[in-house]
């Protein structure tokens, strides 16, 4: 009996959080319809959220209203937008009841904002055009950002209102830091199509940090005089330092290996059977691992100067390293006393170090996402 009654408590309990009764309460309206008419689509004759919906929709419409009339008899400049967000609530909550066949019947005709949504929507809109003209008569970086935010918002919410577009490229230009990249000269000219690989590879990463809508663009010197830049806001410049190869070193060690292994034997029970067993056994052999190894590193200058102050607002180093490094091997006796490490380098074979080329290529690799990290952490502020 007492198991009993806890089921209808759990019972009654589930069902009210899931007919919405619970967010009526705390005077979450649009919570509240959504779960009930999720109720009701499942279980069309469930009372209590029939009674969720009955009592809930007329509370939340008379809230909305009373809402929309504050928000309209206020000073914020932007109340046509707040009115215009209050009445897509509205039309959200009217149309999960439309589309529920149990919900309607409670609801008969739910409440749609059609040819109002029109005429707000448009006042909406200037409100952000109003706001964005204000913004860009300042003429400063920061507020056209801003400006430019407002009129893609007015051009979002009307497509082409008035000359917004014009407008918007006005903004974006004057709001966009603009920033030239330098190709890095290579420490020699052995090593120039690598450095020019780099180069694209940097410029490529920072294009994608900072696609053409963000308010960061990156220049090449060449797509710099095709855009006319003749003065840009920021230069970045690069440079290979200290670069360097090291000569090849060699090590040789050689280890004995004494290992004890199971191994499996036949063994006679009887003139006609035997049976097979485990046993404990001692391998042993030598083996020479020999190791080739070659150093490279060095660093990458970075300074970035403001062209116009004509003065550098980050002078700093990356630093970059790559040890190239091969093992093989030689050995006698019990291949069954190897590990997987030692079958690895009896496989390998001796083979000549990376030309120069090669290694600068590798060194630059770990040097490609400090630098872009570095240089994202910089002008990600500008954004």
């Amino acid at each position: 009996m007492k198991r009993l009654y806890w089921l209808l408590v759990v019972a009654l309990f589930l069902g009210a959080c899931s007919s919405g009764q619970k967010a009526l309460d705390r005077g979450n309206f649009r919570e509240a319809i959504a779960k009930a008419v999720n109720r009701l689509s499942n279980s069309p004759d469930n009372r209590k959220a029939q009674q969720v919906v009955a009592e809930g929709y007329p509370m939340a419409m008379q809230y909305y209203q009373e809402e929309i009339d504050q928000i309209l008899s206020g000073n914020d400049v932007f109340k046509w937008n707040r009115t215009l967000a209050v009445m897509n609530e509205v039309n959200g909550i009217s149309e999960s009841i439309r589309r529920i066949p149990a919900a309607r019947r409670i609801i008969s005709s739910p409440k749609i904002y059609s040819s109002e949504l029109e005429d707000v929507t448009r006042r909406a809109a200037d409100e952000h055009y109003t706001v964005g003209q204000n913004l860009l008569a300042r003429q400063n970086r920061d507020d056209a950002k801003q400006a430019c935010r407002n009129f893609r918002e007015c051009d979002r919410l009307v497509p082409g209102y008035q000359n917004v577009l014009q407008l918007m490229d006005e903004a974006k230009d004057i709001a966009t830091l603009k920033v030239v990249v330098e190709p890095l000269p290579a420490p020699s000219m052995n090593y120039e199509l690598t450095a020019d690989f780099f180069y694209n590879q940097l410029m490529e990463r920072m294009n994608q940090l900072y696609p053409t809508q963000s308010f960061v663009n990156f220049y090449s010197p060449q797509e710099a005089q095709a855009a006319k830049l003749d003065y840009p806001d920021m230069v970045v410049k690069l440079a290979f330092m200290d670069f360097y190869i090291e000569r090849p070193k060699h090590y040789e060690e050689e280890r004995i290996l004494d290992r004890e292994i199971m191994e499996e034997v036949q063994v006679k029970v009887s003139r006609d059977s035997v049976r097979t067993e485990r046993r404990p056994i001692r391998v042993k052999g030598k083996i020479k691992v020999l190791t080739d190894e070659v150093a490279s590193g060095g660093l990458i200058r970075v300074r970035i100067s403001d062209f116009q102050a004509n003065k550098t607002v980050l002078d700093n180093t990356v630093p970059g390293e790559f040890l190239w490094r091969n093992q093989y091997g030689i050995f006698i006796g019990d291949n069954r006393v190897l590990n997987k490490d030692e079958v690895r380098i009896l496989n390998n074979a001796a083979v000549p170090p990376p030309g120069p080329q090669d290694m600068f290529l590798e060194f630059t690799k770990p040097i490609y996402s400090r630098l872009t990290e570095q240089m994202n952490s910089f002008f990600r502020r500008y954004n």
